[in-house]
């Protein structure tokens, strides 16, 4: 009997080691969820009371109507910290949508604070759009900059049905309906249809062009055939405004818009539901090895940048081989 007392006692003090180290470890896990916006640098995007800095924003990648984006450049609009915004832009393009959209949330910053394009690789179509709706732009000599309009493209797999012996029948209400379709020629009437499509959303992009570089219609028109242009071609014809990095936006913020000198420019990125940098960048790599964009955000942005498959009019240049499908 003091055998059975004494292992009753033994596995009540073990039971009782085991549920205080499983409630330290809980805690290790919760302390170290908290602490990864912190390793992150997230102090420093947090609006203080005292001091500014230069918000810097990201535009990578296939544009599209990005929620997350749209909602922190309005964040950006109304934190009295954050002096200027300048949008590190590297992009093909995407969806007029997109660039739109974009576009509208820089006009809007630009009425409270100075906003600021800086030109990476590449600002070409909607990227171009979103790069013309801020104060200036500074690209480098051999940045690529333009492509200024518009694309609707679709396929005729016809042949290929007719191949494989697969025949597609449609009942539509009316002859435009569908159309242009993927499983026959379009009737002259539907190309006419995108055509005008087409030539309004050019229309409008060539006036935001024109208004935005301070250019005449026709000047914009001459440019707006789809040419792209180096970053110095670019500075001749007034699409660009000086060529340079960060230290020329630095230059102009503080001499021409009166920033305070020396302030820093701090990364800022649209919000996660939770702190997942870790996460991102195992999904960067998992992207990667798919032979995928690893910048995107999700799956769908993904292949959407893979595949060049877009709903709706396009903005867009792609110099790469693996992206030819919408140019």
């Amino acid at each position: 009997m003091v055998a059975n007392a004494e292992e009753m006692i033994d596995r009540r003090r073990l039971r009782r080691k085991l549920s205080f180290w499983r409630i330290v470890a809980v805690v290790v896990v919760a302390l170290a969820v908290l602490a990864i916006p912190l390793l992150a640098g997230y102090p420093k995007a947090i609006p203080s009371a005292g001091g500014g800095q230069i918000a810097r924003v990201a535009i990578e990648g296939m544009i599209l109507e990005d929620r997350k984006l749209l909602d922190l450049l309005d964040r950006l609009k109304q934190e009295d910290n954050v002096k200027a915004v300048v949008l590190r832009i590297d992009s093909p393009g995407g969806t007029t949508v997109g660039g739109e959209s974009i576009y509208q949330a820089v006009r809007d910053i630009a009425e409270t604070k100075p906003v600021v394009a800086e030109v990476g690789t590449l600002a070409a179509s909607a990227a171009y759009m979103i790069a013309a709706g801020t104060d200036r732009i500074v690209a480098r000599r051999t940045s690529i900059v333009g492509s200024i309009g518009v694309i609707f493209q679709y396929v005729n797999a016809e042949k290929l049905l007719d191949t494989v012996g697969v025949e597609v029948n449609a009942i539509k209400s009316g002859p435009l309906k569908a159309e242009p379709s993927p499983f026959g020629p379009p009737p002259e009437e539907a190309k006419e249809m995108i055509n005008r499509l087409v030539m309004d959303t050019y229309d409008w992009f060539v006036d935001l062009v024109a208004e935005r570089r301070n250019l005449s219609v026709g000047e914009v028109r001459r440019l707006a055939d789809g040419s792209i242009f180096s970053g110095r071609q670019g500075l001749e014809r007034q699409l660009v405004d000086e060529l340079g990095g960060e230290e020329a936006v630095r230059r102009w913020l503080e001499e021409e818009r009166e920033i305070e000198a020396g302030l820093d420019f701090v990364d800022r990125k649209p919000e996660e539901p939770f702190s997942w940098s870790m996460l991102a960048s195992v999904r960067g790599t998992v992207y990667g090895w798919l032979g995928l964009d690893p910048r995107a955000g999700s799956i769908d942005k993904a292949l959407l940048m893979k595949t060049g498959h877009l709903d709706g009019l396009v903005s867009l240049w792609q110099p790469f081989d693996s992206r030819t499908k919408v140019r």
